[in-house]
């Protein structure tokens, strides 16, 4: 259903069994997938590519350029994947010359006034509660969790499974399967409940636990940690996935409450 008290370009794509409320403008360049919803009072500017069963929610802004004083108005786009929930009043920007789009995955809740600053990638089954927000060029793994208006810096990395509390000044990349508070940012422990819904064992789990405490709790230095993890845990998946990660982090990774 199509409300007649939309404005829809005629140069938009919209896919079968879609659903457009009143008071909604669509610009041209806007690609909608089938089942879609698109509430009242949603601006889809150009750019946007939405996927199958969205969802977004009343006074929703997206694809709108980015708030980036080095835009020049080159082409780029939103991309939002198949059966993500956008609530109310969500803004996401569109990318700029550094990666030509910004990305939010599949299956991803995004709450009221949630802020998805330009170039950032958000994978699957990623949650931002009220009032989160992300700046520019941000990478957030699959199934990270943000807490009410949590927020970051930019070019800030968040690995896969992590969890964020509320309130948090993300400042630091925050590796993969941590929880992660306070001010400044530091690790408090990791994301056991949240692993053990998505299936981990509880050797994956205890495993986990070993390199963390080897990074966190039992050395000196974050330099220090990561040489034991590197002697004294037997080699694995989850080792490379950590170790990897922070290798690639040239801003730097959270610290523990001691370091």
């Amino acid at each position: 259903m199509i409300s007649q008290m939309t404005q829809i370009h005629p140069d938009a794509k919209i896919g079968e069994n879609v659903t457009i409320e009143s008071f909604t403008t669509i610009y041209e360049d806007v690609e909608i997938g089938d089942g879609s919803h698109i509430g009242p009072n949603v601006t889809i500017y150009p750019g946007a590519r939405i996927g199958k069963n969205v969802q977004i929610f009343p006074g929703s802004v997206i694809s709108a350029v980015p708030q980036d004083l080095k835009f020049a108005g080159e082409y780029s786009t939103v991309e939002i994947g198949d059966n993500t929930v956008i609530r109310e009043c969500v803004t996401i920007h569109r990318g700029t010359a550094d990666k030509e789009k910004t990305v939010i995955g599949k299956n991803c809740l995004l709450m009221g006034y949630v802020h998805i600053a330009h170039d950032c990638i958000v994978g699957d089954h990623c949650i931002m509660a009220n009032y989160s927000g992300l700046s520019g060029h941000n990478v957030l793994g699959d199934y990270v969790i943000l807490e009410g208006a949590a927020g970051t810096q930019q070019f800030i990395h968040i690995g896969d499974h992590a969890f964020i509390a509320g309130g948090t000044l993300i400042r630091k990349n925050v590796p993969p399967f941590v929880r992660a508070a306070r001010e400044p940012i530091s690790f408090v422990g990791i994301n056991a409940i949240g692993l053990r819904r998505r299936g981990f064992s509880d050797d994956t789990i205890r495993l986990i636990e070993d390199v963390y405490r080897q990074l966190y709790v039992q050395n000196n230095t974050i330099s220090s940690g990561i040489e034991a993890i590197r002697n004294e845990i037997p080699d694995c998946e989850i080792k490379s996935n950590i170790l990897n990660f922070i290798d690639a982090s040239e801003r730097g990774i959270i610290r523990g409450p001691l370091n």
